[in-house]
């Protein structure tokens, strides 16, 4: 049990978390929460190693690797509205998708199993992953990557807050858990004039309806409707007068898939689509097609051994199925070439009021932190057992 072990160093935790919530820093620029990590980390024992930029892995235990963890550690460009004590002050800047408990939900793991390791060896290490930029397109995973930090690992893990789920709870899911989701940002230009005489004009804002209407109807017939394809538009925009047709005008969305191989087809389908349906309008298009991050799909292995983990350290009824998330997850990319798992902690306290992801009044049940220390730990210990 991770549960004795953890009991001291909570406090500790607690106060790190708030810390962080406190000190929020952007995608790539986690200067401070890098420091902190790694000054954390040392004074332990441990020998943590920086990432270019921001960023860090330390390997806790000794020989080979049995499995990764992965924290992420930006926030993201939301002003506060908790009214909590510890709230941003750095404002415009807010942990509103529950980093702050990745990050020091990965710290906390990393203290235990070092503590354990020192009173009696392991049996193998652990590496975790601090990875900057999860909330930027394609991710800080390609980085993270790209800087060695999957060498010698056999599978990964990870967490992410769902405020839809009871506190002392973790949600699962064998296969896809998020969705893949790619940016459009589409700009039309071309001959503006008088709407009484449509015709000597290239009629932009009929143009962008008939994109915004006919693109995903389109993709709907033209690919399996199971994977569940949908565009969005976030952004329309054009002209400034009732009567008159404008030169330019700008459109911007997203389109997200539940299946990995669908989401290649539909990204190469769409720049046609888009292309197909405004060649009638003469129209010159300019179109900006980000690909961002493919689903994450759980191994069965590493969701099963993170169901047992949560079993036998909160008890029975603490793991519930959760549904396939439309939200995107670079977490997709560690898992492109490795077996993996990230599951979804309960932050929301029973019978309390509910908050959701990416708001300015994001507000976590703080007892999720040491439930995802203990489940997360317990589930690396469990790892060891392969080697």
């Amino acid at each position: 049990m991770v549960g004795p072990w953890l009991e001291e160093l909570l406090p500790e935790l607690i106060e790190f978390r708030r810390d962080l919530h406190a000190h929020p820093e952007l995608s790539f620029k986690e200067f401070r929460t890098t420091d902190k990590l790694v000054e954390r980390l040392e004074a332990a024992g441990l020998k943590p190693r920086r990432l270019e930029g921001t960023g860090l892995t330390v390997d806790v235990g000794e020989g080979p690797i049995a499995t990764a963890l992965r924290g992420d550690i930006d926030a993201l460009p939301i002003i506060e509205e908790t009214g909590l004590p510890f709230a941003s002050k750095n404002h415009g800047v807010t942990h509103a998708c529950g980093h702050d408990v990745h990050t020091t939900t990965m710290l906390g793991v990393a203290l235990v199993l070092h503590g354990m390791h020192q009173v009696r060896p392991l049996g193998g290490a652990v590496r975790i992953i601090f990875q900057p930029a999860e909330e930027t397109m394609p991710g800080g995973a390609l980085s993270c990557i790209d800087q060695g930090v999957l060498e010698g690992v056999p599978r990964i893990m990870a967490l992410h807050c769902d405020p839809r789920i009871n506190v002392g709870q973790i949600g699962t899911r064998i296969g896809a858990i998020t969705s893949a989701s790619d940016t459009i940002k589409i700009e039309l230009t071309g001959r503006g004039g008088h709407t009484s005489r449509p015709h000597l004009t290239e009629d932009l804002v009929f143009a962008l309806s008939q994109i915004a209407v006919n693109v995903p109807a389109v993709l709907s017939r033209r690919v399996d409707v199971r994977s569940g394809v949908s565009v969005v538009w976030g952004q329309i925009s054009a002209g400034s007068a009732p009567n008159a047709i404008p030169a330019s005008g700008y459109m911007a969305g997203t389109m997200r898939c539940l299946d990995r191989d669908a989401w290649h087809d539909a990204g190469e389908l769409l720049d046609d689509v888009v292309r197909e349906i405004a060649a009638p309008y003469g129209v010159e298009v300019h179109l900006e097609h980000t690909r961002g991050v493919p689903p994450v799909v759980n191994s069965e292995d590493e969701t099963a051994i993170i169901e047992a983990a949560a079993r036998a350290e909160l008890g029975e009824h603490a793991v519930v199925l959760t549904p396939q998330s439309m939200g995107g997850e670079d977490f997709a990319w560690f898992l492109a070439d490795l077996p993996g798992a990230m599951m979804r902690l309960g932050t929301h306290t029973p019978g309390g009021e509910e908050y959701d992801l990416h708001r300015g009044d994001f507000i976590v049940d703080e007892r999720a932190l040491g439930y995802a220390v203990q489940v997360l730990a317990a589930a690396a210990l469990r790892t060891m057992r392969d080697l």
